[in-house]
């Protein structure tokens, strides 16, 4: 693999040091940001999450990151969001009422219902509806979950609490409810397989 530069967003609300270790393992040289012109020029971008969504969106704001992240998806510029990062995608969440997402994804987030433990902590499956990924065991750690079609977009599922989609991709963008940096060989391939342009 080539030595990547890969940019990760500095939300202060977010524990990166494994993933960090997962790009070192990889070949690629990574670096942390929260400069509004990097964060829309970089080659490639992660923008993680552990937290509220109501704090990370307030971080972003407030670091004039909003937009830019915006545009580079839209410019299909290479960018992973992870967990929390991916709920950021979409308009809403049922966790932070009044709250406006980066609105990539018109959808609105909900909370797991009060049939199951909460947050959903440890192992599941994550079966794509796209050969482009493979199939595996991820790591989660969340309260809240994708419970509608991603349209327009590739998708994988897990069931907890009832199917939920667990990631969605297009081209060089994907976006994971798991941590893929926590999940093992599986998880380190995936992210391979981002840096490589390999998904679609």
């Amino acid at each position: 693999m080539q030595p990547y530069v890969v940019h990760i967003i500095e939300t202060g609300v977010a524990n990166i040091r494994s993933l960090q270790a997962t790009f070192s393992r990889l070949g690629c040289n990574w670096k942390m940001t929260s400069d509004p012109a990097t964060v829309a020029d970089a080659e490639f971008l992660v923008l993680p999450g552990v937290g509220t969504f109501s704090a990370a969106m307030e971080s972003l704001v407030a670091k004039s990151l909003s937009d830019p992240i915006v545009e580079r998806i839209a410019n299909d510029k290479p960018t992973l969001a992870i967990c929390l990062g991916l709920q950021l995608l979409c308009e809403s969440s049922e966790e932070s009422d009044g709250v406006q997402g980066l609105g990539i994804l018109p959808n609105r987030i909900k909370r797991f219902s009060q049939q199951v433990q909460v947050p959903q902590l440890g192992w599941n499956r994550v079966v794509p509806r796209s050969p482009s990924m493979e199939a595996g065991d991820a790591y989660f750690a969340n309260s809240f979950r994708l419970a509608d079609e991603p349209l327009g977009w590739n998708y994988s599922k897990t069931d907890y609490d009832g199917e939920f989609y667990s990631a969605f991709w297009k081209s060089n963008v994907l976006a994971c409810q798991f941590h893929p940096e926590l999940s093992g060989d599986w998880g380190q391939r995936l992210i391979a397989n981002w840096l490589e342009k390999k998904l679609c």
